[in-house]
């Protein structure tokens, strides 16, 4: 039986951030041409890390001004290593890095402050956001607003909001942020808003239309589409439909790549 005291990001699990400090990581020296490439004091968040030979890890980094990064932190599994307490999820970091492979190299690494812990379902969701960002975002591929977003949907589930709300709203705005989403307030076969009176389907490649006795993709009320584009989730229904409606439209753009974090929420929270 699944449960939160089980699930782990590989192993979903926290570490306290020690006090703000910037932490160096002691690189080989750098060539010109990587000094050229140099990026400094640069927000992001820590979506996912992994192993890298005996010492260092790999952070899959989501940075403000440049999306998607990844950068080798060297010598941060190192005992001592204050990188330990500072590359967290879901804490906010300023950073620097330079290289111009794929993998840069991790400068420094400051802890910033300003968001409270996530906890218990709170944690749980924010690695759902997490799943998201990595398997839909391209690398270096900046979405400023996106980063907004998700600082912004942090923060909501820190503070105890709705959390099928917050991921309803997350969701639709990747979708949107990463040009894979238009209005969903405007019927494409009319171009007019839809009718709050008629039901409609969503094509993931184009948008809404009205639905036909023979569709097997959700229907949902034209309401619904107005609520999700208000941002408006207050209507038990609009909250229902637009549930399945996300799922639907992540599948498709998922390209068949199951997200492990949304089958835990659906299996503990019905999320």
């Amino acid at each position: 039986m699944t449960t939160l005291a089980n699930v782990t990001e590989t192993s979903i699990t926290k570490t306290p951030v020690s006090e703000t400090q910037v932490v160096p990581v002691r690189a080989p020296r750098a060539r010109a041409s990587e000094r050229d490439h140099r990026v400094v004091n640069q927000p992001g968040f820590v979506l996912h890390s992994y192993p890298y030979k005996e010492t260092s890890l790999i952070i899959d980094l989501f940075s403000r001004d440049h999306g998607r990064v990844a950068l080798v932190a060297k010598g941060a599994k190192r005992p001592h290593s204050k990188l330990r307490g500072v590359l967290q999820t879901f804490q906010p970091l300023q950073l620097a890095w330079m290289g111009k492979s794929e993998v840069r190299t991790l400068v420094s690494a400051e802890w910033v402050g300003g968001l409270l812990p996530l906890e218990g379902a709170a944690l749980l969701c924010g690695f759902y956001l997490n799943e998201l960002l990595v398997k839909l975002l391209a690398r270096d591929d900046p979405h400023a607003q996106l980063f907004d977003h998700y600082m912004s949907a942090l923060n909501q589930l820190a503070h105890d909001e709705p959390p099928a709300i917050v991921l309803r709203k997350f969701e639709l705005s990747l979708l949107k942020e990463t040009g894979v989403a238009g209005n969903l307030a405007l019927c494409i076969q009319t171009g007019q808003p839809v009718d709050t009176q008629k039901t409609y389907v969503v094509d993931p490649e184009r948008g809404p239309r009205v639905s036909l006795a023979s569709d097997t993709s959700p229907s949902v009320n034209g309401k619904t589409l107005l609520d999700m584009e208000a941002g408006d989730y207050s209507d038990s229904t609009t909250q229902l439909q637009s549930k399945f409606l996300m799922r639907h439209l992540l599948s498709h753009h998922l390209g068949g790549m199951p997200l492990n974090t949304r089958q835990i929420l659906i299996d503990l929270l019905q999320l």
